[in-house]
């Protein structure tokens, strides 16, 4: 596949002009492979396009994912993950997302056996968190994106905060293992690792090739996928020195057509 990440420029160096060409250069590529993975100048340059000064709240954001709940719904009985959950909506075509009500989180056995099957609550995130620099260019462009890939579709978008904590030994990000989600597109974007290994994300087609495999390691990288072309997964992280705190922190937005 094309590395599109390799063609990234500094943040400093990229007109906001430039925001359509990026974004549909990153959907071509998702187009012809189901998925692409974005190194941090590309992520931070479209995100400051989206909306400049985004890194203002960079510290905020990533500082929330010390307030999420642990998971009480794990199939495994595992106390490893934490999350926090919040729902949203477009209308046809447009970019303008909006807040549903606060609802329980549902897939599956089929895309989630370990956890599937059952209606899940999560806490909420927080509305200033929604509001605030980060979040809302990560929706702009992820509508940007998806709205690209799928014209004219009106999206029911489902937003995780993710932590894998592996304080305690490793810990696995899927524990369901290579799966799909049940929704349109996802993206997932790294927010923080400290004192882990390992991690590696999978890519797999529908057949169960293995397309591709990568470490998400630094802040602000990313990757799209075309969640009914390709499946993902992700191996376990592994804590550095085993008497310090050690997480992986993920935001992962997911897509459905209404």
């Amino acid at each position: 596949m094309d590395n599109i990440h390799k063609r990234a420029v500094p943040i400093g160096n990229l007109a906001p002009q430039l925001y359509t060409p990026l974004i549909a250069e990153v959907c071509d590529t998702v187009n012809r492979n189901g998925f692409v993975f974005l190194q941090p100048p590309m992520v931070a340059a479209l995100l400051n396009s989206a909306v400049p000064g985004f890194v203002q709240g960079w510290e905020d954001f990533r500082l929330s994912w010390g307030h999420l709940d642990q998971d009480a719904f794990m199939g495994d009985g595992g106390t490893y993950r934490f999350r926090r959950y919040a729902t949203f909506f477009t209308e046809q075509g447009s970019r303008h997302w909006q807040p549903c009500p606060h609802q329980p989180h549902y897939q599956t056995t089929v895309h989630n056996p370990l956890n599937g099957g059952i209606v899940r609550h999560f806490a909420p995130i927080p509305t200033e968190l929604c509001e605030g620099l980060v979040f809302s260019a990560v929706m702009d462009l992820c509508c940007a994106c998806f709205n690209v890939l799928a014209p004219h579709c009106a999206w029911h978008i489902e937003v995780h905060q993710f932590r894998i904590d592996a304080s305690a030994g490793a810990a696995s990000p899927t524990p369901e293992g290579v799966h799909r989600d049940g929704v349109d597109f996802v993206f997932m974007l790294m927010v923080n690792r400290v004192n882990v290994v390992e991690g590696e994300t999978s890519i797999y087609d529908n057949d169960q090739r293995l397309l591709a495999r990568h470490s998400m390691i630094h802040e602000l990288e990313a990757a799209l996928l075309n969640d009914a072309q390709v499946r993902h997964g992700v191996s376990a992280i592994i804590p550095i020195h085993p008497d310090r705190p050690a997480h992986r922190d993920v935001l992962v937005v997911t897509f459905k057509k209404r």
